[in-house]
């Protein structure tokens, strides 16, 4: 009986040996997969507190849904033409965007900003920067943190209207072109 019970106390030192701490204070195999009891328990190291509990099916975890939205504003909503200083309708655009937002751990808040075909390259490209400058300045002085929110100016890429929108610059192109001229904020988080 003696030597039997030596030998499970070996048996269980030499698996202890293989094993490893797991990052997150979880015991793991040479495989890094997670060791578990009998009944599927999760074996914790020394290092486990609470707060390392984020490996689903261990402690109850349940990994958070994804959540996130997109939404395309039109640059008329929120800027005056060939402008990018906010209008009170496009902060009122933004901030029930904010509302939305509300609940969400929030990862990822992408501005991209469009302009109309109108103009040289190089000036609606600076100008849908600016754009998405300004909705990000917006988000960060309403509380979305700065460092979770992405800008890019896409000036008069992918245009909506296509070629359908034709002739000189006038009112009634301004106007054609209108759905081109858009910001798109897509927030990509947790609920």
């Amino acid at each position: 009986m003696k030597k039997q019970i030596i030998g499970f106390l070996l048996a269980l030192a030499a698996t202890a040996a293989l094993a490893q701490q797991g990052p997150q204070g979880y015991l793991t195999d040479t495989n890094g997969q997670i060791v578990r009891s009998g009944t599927g328990l999760c074996w914790h190291t020394g290092y486990w507190t609470p707060a390392n509990a984020t490996v689903e099916g261990c402690d109850n975890y349940v990994k958070a849904a994804p959540a996130g939205a997109k939404v395309t504003l039109s640059a008329d909503t929120l800027f005056a033409f060939d402008k990018a200083t906010l209008k009170p309708e496009g902060k009122a655009a933004l901030d029930s965007i904010i509302k939305h937002a509300q609940g969400i751990k929030i990862e990822i808040f992408a501005v991209i900003g469009y302009t109309d075909r109108i103009g040289s390259d190089k000036y609606n490209l600076a100008l849908s920067d600016r754009r998405a400058a300004a909705v990000k300045a917006y988000f960060v002085s309403q509380g979305i943190p700065a460092d979770a929110i992405i800008t890019q100016g896409r000036g008069k890429a992918n245009p909506v209207t296509g070629d359908t929108c034709k002739g000189q610059v006038s009112k009634k192109l301004i106007s054609c072109l209108q759905p081109d001229r858009r910001a798109v904020v897509e927030i990509i988080g947790t609920k």
